[in-house]
């Protein structure tokens, strides 16, 4: 008589500044058993979304810090289920934005790693404090499995110098830790691997240029499997035009606004992070209601419409020459799997690179892998949905098994 393998999970804790992100991941084939959302942590009035199957779970109540917040989660699992002790909670894996040059991989996180992560606040100063008090709370609540750190920065943290590397005073760059890191990187790696996989195409020989289009967004270079180049650099700031970020900007206006418009320091921080890009051009940073706006008429979110695909396809150029080779295109995340529009105009006038769209392939929103070049085109251009969750779930994995 044989017994079945005991179930096992791990619950992939992402947290904010005023939200908690969770997914309970069966690793054997990476179905999500259960999700949610924490959102407005320390307002008058939270949310809580619990998502088991069909069945969604929703709480409106005050929830005062991520302690409250994260035990709320953990009394929806013991109320609605499904229970972490029947799940067979075997690791709690947590999203780190920054891990600067410490940390090149997922890490056990220890005494010393908070320390570490803390230490790198000021380079991710509105992400790093946040993964750290949902860490800090989740070991408090969870202190019998292994909790594991994993970086956004890690998939770029052996960049090839020259894309690394500022052009500013190297002891000015040395002493403050000055380089490009970049972001998105669990994404971009398990989409970069994914789709060679579905094409059926070895990883090592294969050149992709992956577009992670959501709120936030980021392109990266891969080279066999390795990155080669990303858009974003120091911060999540640089690169592409987002929701509310404005993306690549010259330092010099920033010296002109502080010279001139009496901007400070914390001026310019909010109007580079939180008044920019769509919703500082066209006073939306959805793009679905840019859209709308296009369709009515709306001059100014044109003309943000046009700057946001017109960075994009800038990118894939740089990238095109970076690579030498581009075999696969990738579009990943909200934007990239959801919006036809954005695909069509980020890549339309690059036939001569041997980038080819299909229009009827392109149409509509993708759920799964799908093929949306040409048969006739050079680069397969692919909509490849990501699932950072998974990824942080074999990552998390990796290092509890080791």
């Amino acid at each position: 008589m044989t017994t079945a393998p005991a179930r096992r999970s791990v619950l992939v804790v992402n947290s904010g500044s005023s939200s908690i992100k969770y997914q309970l991941v069966d690793p054997s084939d990476g179905s999500a058993i259960a999700s949610g959302i924490v959102e407005r942590i320390g307002e008058g009035e939270g949310t809580v979304k619990h998502e088991v199957g069909d069945a969604v779970t929703r709480r409106e109540l005050p929830v005062p810090d991520h302690g409250a917040g994260l035990r709320l989660v953990l009394s929806l699992f013991d109320e609605v289920g499904p229970s972490l002790a029947d799940a067979g909670i075997v690791a709690v894996g947590h999203r780190v934005v920054q891990g600067g040059p410490l940390f090149d991989g997922p890490v056990l996180i220890d005494a010393q790693v908070e320390r570490q992560i803390d230490e790198l606040a000021p380079l991710a100063p509105l992400h790093n404090p946040a993964n750290l008090t949902g860490i800090r709370v989740a070991r408090e609540l969870l202190p019998d499995v292994p909790h594991v750190a994993v970086f956004d920065t890690a998939f770029f943290h052996h960049l090839p110098e020259a894309a690394a590397t500022y052009a500013i005073d190297r002891d000015v760059a040395a002493q403050y830790q000055i380089r490009r890191y970049g972001a998105h990187g669990t994404s971009h790696q398990y989409v970069s691997t994914a789709v060679a996989e579905f094409l059926d195409r070895p990883l090592e020989h294969t050149n992709t240029i992956v577009l992670h289009l959501g709120n936030g967004a980021s392109a990266s270079a891969v080279r066999g499997g390795q990155a080669v180049d990303t858009s974003m650099g120091l911060t999540p700031l640089e690169g592409l035009v987002m929701g509310t970020r404005s993306g690549d900007i010259d330092p010099a206006v920033l010296i002109h606004l502080m010279r001139n418009a009496d901007m400070s320091v914390d001026d310019v921080d909010d109007l580079l992070n939180r008044r920019s890009g769509l919703k500082g051009m066209a006073g939306e940073n959805d793009l679905r209601a840019v859209h709308q706006l296009v369709e009515d008429g709306d001059p100014a979110a044109r003309t943000a419409l046009g700057v946001y695909t017109h960075r994009i396809k800038k990118y894939v150029g740089a990238y095109a020459a970076v690579l030498g080779r581009v075999d696969v295109i990738a579009f990943t995340a909200g934007v990239g799997e959801n919006d036809d529009i954005v695909r069509a105009l980020s890549l339309a006038g690059l036939a001569p690179l041997g980038i080819e769209l299909d229009v009827e392939r392109n149409a509509g929103r993708k759920k799964v892998p799908t093929i949306i070049s040409t048969d006739t085109s050079r680069t397969t251009i692919v909509v490849y949905p990501t699932n950072e969750e998974l990824a942080i779930t074999r990552l998390t994995l990796q290092v509890v098994e080791s």
